[in-house]
């Protein structure tokens, strides 16, 4: 990637402008925020003609680029799918306001009461590829937490875009909330002079390939929260149903191969892999998958032979690597050293071989006889969700309005000073109040 450059006085002054507007913005009370979230809805089903035009001519240009299936399949945007965008919209306006919340009700000393209180972060800004969706979610998002946010998508979604922030703006416009609050960046240079707001932006998100996401950890001083890859596992243990297991197997590597959280490697134990196989062969096969295996499962009929790359890596796509393993050890042991910490999955009716891999798999979400593709904001209830992120410390696993808080302590007194506590004229209760 390009160096990254010093950010233009133009968009300096855009930056400012949204920062200017995130401070009013978390002066706005909860009713404001979701007024403005259906506002923005409306909006975009007023415009979704405009809209789905532009992403025919984005997809329309994209394809004769030779952009890659998986990228084409998440740059799409039709009418169910814009649809269904504007109900996440909706979903996120009618959650529990995030703000406000008291997390610490403590009393120091008489007449000296701490609090811990929930508040924005300020602005975020977002880098994200191919999925014109995500502006949305990310916006809605951000507006309903008090956060300011500044986005560039990529440059094959640059209609769509342009297109979908026009209606978040009108819809802002009649609302109680400034439109500054929001800002489409829209070239190459201004993306990457981005990673220099420090000051003006407060936390990063990429959302898009590895390199991506390297790119931006290693050239920016700003917090950054995100995952590099999305290495999916699912475990078919020797206690699995192999009907279940063929479901969910399927499942989770077919139902959108181009997302994040479809499996990209099949464990399986030795016991049941004869049966299993027989059973998940023609219904990948069926299901137009490719299968790279290891000795073992080639000799059970998967027909391409796997390389030690295919084991680290994220096809996207409907390619599937398959291995034998001996027990739930080696599974583990294989995703520790293969895994991105993204989703893995058992499937098993032993309910200790389920626990000891909950509680050993060190992954943002662990599942036990499920698709990995509930890995989403929108399926946990979160009416949308800004990325994932696969770090250990938190925000973990897909991150909705309550990743995008932090907090204050606030604390009320009437004259205490620090040195009557010094020398002992006084002494700290703490005692805690209710929330």
């Amino acid at each position: 990637m390009s160096p990254v450059p010093e950010p233009s006085a133009e968009l300096l002054q855009r930056a400012g402008a949204v920062r200017s507007a995130a401070v009013d913005l978390g002066q706005t009370d909860d009713a404001q925020r979701a007024g403005a979230l259906l506002s923005m809805g409306d909006a975009l089903a007023d415009h979704a003609d405009r809209i789905v035009a532009a992403n025919g001519e984005d997809l329309d240009r994209s394809a004769a680029e030779g952009l890659a299936p998986a990228l084409l399949a998440r740059l799409k945007l039709n009418e169910a799918k814009l649809h269904g965008a504007v109900e996440g919209v909706r979903k996120v306006a009618s959650l529990p306001d995030p703000l406000g919340r008291r997390q610490l009700h403590r009393e120091l000393d008489a007449g000296l009461v701490l609090e811990r209180v929930t508040v924005p972060l300020g602005v975020v800004g977002v880098i994200f590829e191919a999925r014109p969706d995500a502006l949305m979610q990310i916006a809605s998002l951000a507006i309903r937490s008090g956060n300011g946010a500044v986005l560039k998508g990529g440059s094959e979604a640059r209609l769509t875009n342009e297109a979908v922030m026009a209606a978040l703006k009108a819809g802002l416009a009649v609302s109680s909330v400034p439109p500054d609050a929001l800002a489409l960046l829209t070239t190459r240079q201004e993306s990457l002079a981005l990673l220099r707001l420090d000051g003006l932006v407060d936390l990063i998100i990429p959302r898009g390939s590895n390199e991506l996401v390297r790119f931006i950890q290693d050239n920016t001083r700003i917090p950054v929260l995100g995952h590099a890859d999305g290495i999916c596992h699912l475990y078919v243990d020797a206690a699995a149903d192999v009907a279940m297991a063929v479901r969910v197997a399927v499942d989770s590597k077919v139902q959108y191969p181009a997302a994040c959280n479809a499996i990209e490697t099949l464990l399986v134990h030795r016991s049941v892999a004869p049966a299993f196989l027989a059973a998940a062969l023609p219904a990948f096969a069926a299901a137009g998958v490719s299968l790279r295996g290891d000795a073992d499962s080639l000799a059970l009929g998967v027909a391409e032979a796997a390389g030690e790359d295919d084991w680290n890596t994220e096809y996207l796509d409907l390619i599937l690597a398959v291995k034998l393993v001996d027990d739930l050890d080696e599974a583990c042991a294989h995703i520790r050293r293969y895994g991105s910490r993204h989703t893995d999955v058992i499937v098993t009716a032993d309910e200790a071989a389920a626990a000891r891999f909950l509680a050993v798999v060190d992954s943002s979400g662990v599942y036990h006889n499920c698709s990995s593709r509930f890995a989403d904001g929108f399926r946990y209830g979160f009416g949308a969700e800004v990325g994932i992120s696969t770090q250990t410390l938190p925000p973990r696993g897909p991150v909705g309005l309550d990743g995008l808080v932090t907090y204050r302590y606030r604390l009320r007194g009437d004259g205490h000073i620090a040195g009557d506590y010094a020398v002992g004229e006084r002494q700290f209760s703490h005692q805690d109040r209710p929330l």
